[in-house]
């Protein structure tokens, strides 16, 4: 069975973020475990909010995060944040 692009997409996501948190000196489980739920994030961001500001809200979910548990706290959030938006956009 082939992979498809988008499954390709992220395999290749998986490596470069292994080797960048290799070079910050994080482990590469506390890279790699959120990358689905960190692109759903930003496409919502991007279609929904700002184009721009999708990879820094990534940039700030880490930055708010002490830990890999924290990122999944504050993914929620910020999604929360883009559905309320999107929600009251459609009722006005």
């Amino acid at each position: 069975m082939s992979k498809s692009p988008d499954d390709k997409a992220v395999q290749t996501a998986h490596e470069w973020l292994v080797e960048a948190a290799e070079a910050l000196d994080l482990p590469p489980d506390h890279a790699t475990s959120h990358i689905r739920a960190l692109l759903d994030l930003t496409r919502d961001v991007a279609h929904n909010r700002s184009r721009p500001a999708a990879p820094l809200t990534a940039f700030l979910v880490g930055l708010a995060s002490n830990s890999p548990e924290e990122v999944e706290g504050n993914i929620d959030k910020i999604s929360a944040l883009v559905n309320a938006d999107c929600t009251q956009d459609k009722e006005s």
